[in-house]
Formats: C-alpha cells, structure tokens, sequence
C-alpha cells in the first residue's frame, strides 16, 4: 500500500435501492456508514428517491439527474450496495441505476453488498448483485450483510440485533479498508466486456 493512498480519506458513497419513504435499506446503509466513519472514512447515502431517473435507454447520453447519479458513484472512493430483497432478486429501481453506470465507475473500486428481506435471507439478491459488479471488474468485499425479517429487527432508526448491528457496522469498516489497498493490473475481461456504452 502505497503512503499516499493508506493517508488519504476514503470517501464512501452508499447507494439505496429502496424508495419507500420508511425504508430497512437505508436505515442499514447509514448504520453501515457509522462503520466507515469509525475507520476514518466519509460517507453519505444516495438515495435513489430524490433523483429523476427514467429507464435507461442506451440511444441516449443521459437522462434526468442520471449524470449526477452517475457522477457521485465515479467520485467515490468506495460504494456500498444497498437493496431490498424482491422476488429473489435485488431492485430494478437499483437496478436501473447501474445501467447507468459502467467502467469509468466500478473498475477496480471497492464495493460491500447490503441486502434486507421480509422474510428469509436475502442471500440470492447478493449473489446477482456481485456477479453485476464483477462484470464491471469492481473489488467485492468477501464480506456482506443481509439482514432478514427486517421489522423485528429494527426499532425506529436502531437496529436492536446485535449480531446484525455489528456486521453491517464491519461492512462498512471493510470498504474503508480495502479501499486503501492498491488496484490489480488491468485485466483481460476489462478490454472485452465494453458494457452498457457499446450495446
């Protein structure tokens, strides 16, 4: 790890993939950015619902806020992923900004995956989530948090299980982390896989 990179700040952009007014999602994203603050990063939530994002439409350069969007995940040292779990999957309203998005923004930088369910785990909606990213040749954290039954386990903002509370706060110590550590070499698959830019 270079000096340079290991004293800086890492900035941490957390995406929100839920526009419900009462969201689990972003209440988790923000007790994950307690956990980046803790190892001396900054962080702050994009939450998807302020923003005018239409379909993505790959014959266009931008639409709506989308430049801003996709501004303020290129800026950022390191992005945590943060989505409700809907029929096995991650959201299309999370979804959509991805396509967005592409390897200006993801190649090489940090992200933690965040996923929050009704029910069950959420753990499929994390799996298609980091095969998205890996597509965009960005570092996964091997660690994740999915927090099931979201209403037992959050009262008002405070999520009351420890055992969750602590893993999703270590997320967000972790992107902090690794985020300092220096990028791999490009790769093979970033010269062939050309994304959303060349459909």
């Amino acid at each position: 790890m270079s000096d340079d990179r290991s004293a800086s700040t890492v900035s941490v952009v957390a995406v929100c993939g839920s526009l419900r007014e009462e969201s689990y999602t972003r209440r988790a994203l923000e007790r994950a950015l307690d956990g980046s603050r803790e190892a001396g990063g900054t962080g702050e939530v994009l939450d998807l619902r302020t923003y005018d994002l239409p379909v993505f439409d790959a014959d266009l350069d931008a639409q709506g806020d989308s430049a801003t969007v996709v501004r303020r995940i290129r800026e950022a040292d390191a992005v945590l992923l943060g989505t409700p779990m809907y029929h096995g999957s991650y959201s299309g309203v999370l979804k959509n900004a991805l396509d967005y998005c592409g390897f200006d923004e993801f190649e090489g930088k940090t992200v933690g995956l965040l996923a929050v369910a009704g029910g069950g785990f959420p753990v499929s909606a994390l799996d298609h989530l980091r095969s998205v990213c890996r597509a965009l040749d960005a570092w996964v954290l091997p660690h994740q948090a999915a927090i099931p039954n979201a209403s037992k386990r959050f009262e008002g903002d405070d999520l009351v299980d420890e055992g969750l509370d602590e893993r999703v706060r270590v997320l967000g110590r972790r992107v902090v982390e690794y985020a300092r550590i220096e990028p791999d070499p490009s790769t093979f698959e970033a010269d062939e896989n050309v994304g959303g830019a060349g459909r």
